[in-house]
C-alpha cells in the first residue's frame, strides 16, 4: 500500500483494495462480454442490440475505471490485467459459440446481474468499513448496471415460445446445484 493522508486506517484501506480490485475485473470481463455480444449478435433486431451492447460495454468500461481510479486513491495498485480478470471476476464464462438474440440477451442479462448483485454486497461492506466515498462510488456504479440490465431485459420479457439453449442449459445447471447444495 502507498502511503496516502486520507483518513481512512491502512488495514481498511487494504481491504476496500482488494474488494475494488475484484469489482474492476468484472467491469473488465463485463465490458468484454458485452462487446462480445455486440460483435457476434445476429436476428431482426440486430441494429438496436448491436447499439444497447456497445452502450452497455461503454458505460460499464467507465464505471469500472473510477473504481480502479477508487482504489488507486487509496494507496492500492489497480490489477485490470487479463491475468487479473481471470483469476478475479466471479461472473460466468460468456458462451463464445452463440449468435441468436435471445441468447446474447440471457448470457449477458446474467452477467449484468451479477455484476450489479456484487456491487451491492460491497457497498454494504464499505459501508461497514466506514468509507463513504468508495460506497457512493459503488452504489452510482449499480445503479448504472440496474439500468443496463433492465435496458437488456426489456428485449426478453414478454417473449413467447420454447426456452433458448442457454437458459435450458442454465435451468439444468441450477437443478443440480440445487440438488448438490441438498445432499441429494
Amino acid at each position: 500500500m502507498f502511503k496516502t493522508k486520507i483518513d481512512l486506517s491502512e488495514p481498511i484501506r487494504s481491504k476496500v483494495v482488494e474488494m475494488l480490485n475484484q469489482r474492476v475485473a468484472e467491469c473488465i470481463d463485463l465490458t468484454l462480454q458485452a462487446k462480445q455480444a455486440h460483435w457476434n449478435v445476429k436476428g431482426p433486431n440486430f441494429r438496436s442490440l448491436h447499439k444497447l451492447f456497445d452502450t452497455v460495454s461503454s458505460g460499464v468500461q467507465k464505471s469500472g475505471d473510477l473504481l480502479a481510479e477508487r482504489l488507486v486513491q487509496l494507496g492500492g495498485i489497480a490489477m485490470g490485467t487479463v491475468e487479473a480478470v481471470i483469476d478475479q471476476s466471479r461472473l460466468q464464462a460468456y458462451p463464445l459459440t452463440i449468435m441468436e438474440e435471445a441468447d446474447h440477451l440471457d448470457a449477458l442479462s446474467t452477467s449484468i446481474a451479477s455484476c450489479g448483485k456484487a456491487m451491492r454486497e460491497s457497498i454494504d461492506a464499505a459501508v461497514e468499513w466506514k468509507d463513504e466515498g468508495t460506497s457512493d462510488l459503488l452504489l452510482r456504479t449499480s445503479q448504472k448496471l440496474d439500468k443496463y440490465l433492465w435496458m437488456v431485459e426489456a428485449h426478453l420479457q414478454g417473449r413467447t415460445g420454447e426456452l433458448s439453449a442457454l437458459e435450458k442449459e442454465e435451468r439444468r445447471l441450477q437443478s443440480r446445484q440445487l440438488k448438490s447444495a441438498s445432499g441429494g
